[in-house]
């Protein structure tokens, strides 16, 4: 499932995207550990990854920006609502709706969700190391990515030198 609809996802974002792909702090590296962090969140919530696979790879899709774009998560969210109603992504309506709210909320500092939301936000904010901000567990979600051995984990990888990401 992940792989196809990866593959899906990427065709669909990244002609589209305006920012570096490959070396932006919302570029593909991102996207990839935001994906890491979604896979182990949702194994330790006992949660299906489908929405928070296509929540990593869509959710800065419409930045401007690598900076201050306070509304790139609402234009994530009418693009991907577009692509829902053209057919092109292959979720249900309930998990259309729990991929919008997590889009359009991912930086907004909430943590009260739905808990595939809180997935999604808690994936992202654990990767707040690129940019320069150790991510802390009052700003989490999920008592999983609370734990301090994974905001540890998550924040060395966000950290790390890209190599080539290769999806």
């Amino acid at each position: 499932m992940s792989k196809n609809l990866i593959k899906l996802t990427l065709e669909l974002v990244k002609p589209q995207f305006r920012l570096n792909l490959d070396h932006g702090h919302h570029g593909i590296g991102h996207w990839a550990r935001v994906w890491r962090n979604a896979r182990e969140l949702c194994e330790a919530e006992g949660l299906d990854p489908r929405v928070p696979c296509l929540f990593s790879f869509l959710h800065d899709s419409q930045r401007f920006d690598e900076g201050s774009d306070s509304h790139h998560g609402t234009r994530a969210r009418v693009w991907i609502e577009k692509l829902f109603l053209q057919n092109q992504l292959p979720i249900s309506i309930a998990e259309f709706h729990l991929l919008s709210l997590a889009v359009e909320g991912h930086s907004h500092g909430q943590t009260e969700a739905h808990p595939i939301v809180q997935v999604c936000w808690d994936a992202d904010r654990l990767d707040l190391g690129r940019v320069g901000i150790q991510p802390h567990a009052r700003y989490l979600c999920t008592a999983h990515a609370k734990k301090p051995e994974t905001i540890r984990s998550a924040y060395l990888r966000s950290i790390q030198i890209p190599i080539e990401c290769r999806l």
